[in-house]
């Protein structure tokens, strides 16, 4: 039986907006980045949510965005990086889809999010943001069913990889 949701889980710029449009149009489903469902509903982005309402309130919006996301079906999930850190969207993905995890490595995680303001978690230094934040994570995404490293695939041999893995 196919997976009712595919969720794509993993740091920030490992490509699950990316892999996901691709996935999502090759199988003919819809796809969903809950980052940008909780721009459009919250008429904010997400680094003025940080900034007015805090890390807690967004997450809060975050998971509950998630669980409604994941009511339907035949959907390719982008989530947000930090959405795997509650174990309540963890049992939500899980029960209601297939996870897959896109991985990269500190370099190209880096280079692909260095000029991007719009990541309220890497404001600074983003190297050193993105070693800790890294190393704080490393094992959040192990309840994913797969894991893909990003670093060396082009989108469609990622979105080839995720297909043929697909629970049938």
């Amino acid at each position: 039986m196919e997976p009712s949701n595919i969720v794509l889980v993993g740091f920030m710029g490992t490509g699950k907006s990316t892999v996901g449009k691709t996935l999502a149009s090759r199988l003919g489903w819809k796809f969903v980045d809950t980052d940008a469902l909780i721009e459009e509903r919250q008429g904010m982005s997400i680094s003025d949510i940080f900034a007015t309402a805090g890390e807690k309130a967004f997450r809060d919006i975050e998971s509950e965005t998630i669980a409604i996301t994941l009511d339907g079906t035949r959907q390719v999930i982008a989530t947000g990086g930090g959405a795997v850190l509650a174990e309540q969207n963890r049992k939500v993905m899980q029960a209601r889809g297939w996870v897959v995890a896109l991985t990269a490595d500190a370099e190209t995680i880096i280079s692909r999010v260095s000029q991007d303001q719009n990541r309220p978690l890497v404001q600074g230094d983003v190297k050193e943001r993105v070693h800790t934040l890294l190393e704080t994570r490393k094992h959040a995404y192990d309840f994913a069913g797969k894991r893909i490293d990003t670093g060396s695939l082009s989108v469609e041999e990622i979105v080839a990889e995720i297909v043929a893995a697909m629970p049938n």
